[in-house]
């Protein structure tokens, strides 16, 4: 099977999806392309795992611009000729499927629902979109049973598949105080309980909803500090609004390391598609999460830290609080966190569940086109 994967995100969760998804397929022989932006980490992860590669110029946003994105799209699909198209995430869901309209074996993967991500008038026209697009979709992918009801509650119908994202267990080791220690004395952080966020610093991560949270946390538990990892749009913003101490990473290669140097690992997102692989690392590596009540959180997450309502900042706050003060819940939870995913998400598991989903999608498209 010769499968070509399109995705228009290149740094954060989506691309590693992508890159352990072909890792594996091209080990168990497929033949495997990728298309993206040529921005961003992916491609250069591409180069260096040997991974066929073509340039596709694309947006984040929709807009006149995806009339190009779709004719780009459709001529490389011609050329690369693909038994199976794997389309991930809004944009590429959104050209893809327009560019091969059904004709071949299509899997879209929505990485979050775009209807969730927006409001008002282009939030109801995405929806009617995907309502529409499952007609040239052989099968859709999501990554919880969360993300699937939520899709089926508003009508978008169709051959799905539940297969939750996966981390490489094997490769995170558990970290304890000494590895917690010795990576905050490499990154030049203060001993003292320490709160660390890793995402985009974009209204859906909900960093602001953490800066709020942050005084009620050192009510409780004084000198608690707060690390940033990660860049994006809101970034002025947010350090407009944050306390001088709270420490703005950026963009970073090493974010286990930031990881291993929390004491709490926080994820204040308003939307996700399904627990995010930061918070899955988190896990392995026995940190103890507190989660917003996005998709898949609440499958996964109980026992290795709390789940508390979107915008609830009082909630937040008490959650991590409660973790700080007590340090030895915080390492139960994590012990906990670590065996969950090792029983539940080890991407061999993932992987191996996305080649059979393939042979179901060839399946529903042949019967189709019959």
């Amino acid at each position: 099977m010769r499968v070509l994967h399109v995705t228009q995100p290149t740094v954060a969760g989506v691309p590693v999806v992508v890159r352990q998804l072909v890792a594996d397929q091209l080990a168990h022989g497929l033949q495997v392309v990728v298309a993206s932006p040529q921005e961003g980490d992916l491609p250069g992860w591409l180069a260096h795992d040997g991974v066929e590669y073509r340039p596709w110029a694309a947006t984040r946003s929709p807009g006149p611009a995806v009339v190009g994105e779709v004719a780009r799209l459709r001529a490389l699909v011609a050329d690369v000729d693909p038994d199976l198209v794997h389309l991930h995430s809004a944009k590429a869901g959104l050209a893809g499927r327009l560019a091969v309209r059904g004709r071949r074996p299509t899997v879209f993967q929505p990485h979050a629902w775009s209807f969730e991500a927006v409001e008002g008038l282009v939030g109801a026209a995405s929806l009617r979109w995907e309502r529409f697009a499952v007609r040239w979709t052989s099968l859709t992918v999501c990554v919880s049973e969360d993300e699937r009801r939520r899709g089926e509650a508003v009508g978008v119908r169709g051959a799905t598949v539940v297969v939750p994202n996966g981390i490489d267990v094997r490769a995170l080791v558990p970290a304890g105080e000494t590895e917690r220690a010795a990576a905050r004395a490499e990154l030049g952080l203060p001993a003292g309980p320490l709160i660390v966020c890793v995402g985009r610093l974009a209204r859906q991560k909900g960093q602001d909803l953490l800066l709020r949270a942050l005084p009620a946390v050192r009510s409780v538990v004084p000198g608690s500090r707060l690390v940033l990892v990660g860049d994006g749009p809101d970034a002025d913003v947010l350090r407009v609004a944050a306390p001088e101490d709270v420490v703005f990473a950026g963009h970073r290669h090493d974010v286990r390391r930031w990881l291993v140097a929390a004491d709490v690992v926080a994820l204040p997102s308003r939307w996700e598609a399904g627990l995010p692989l930061v918070a899955m690392e988190a896990m392995a590596l026995a940190r103890s999460v507190v989660s917003t009540r996005v998709a898949g959180v609440a499958e996964l997450l109980p026992g290795a830290g709390a789940v508390v309502e979107l915008e609830d900042v009082t909630g937040l706050a008490e959650a991590i609080a409660a973790r700080l003060a007590n340090p030895t819940v915080a390492a139960a939870e994590g012990a906990h966190g670590r065996r969950t995913v090792e029983e539940q998400r080890d991407v061999v598991r993932t992987a191996r569940r996305v080649r059979q989903a393939y042979q179901q999608a060839v399946s529903v498209s042949a019967t189709s086109a019959q």
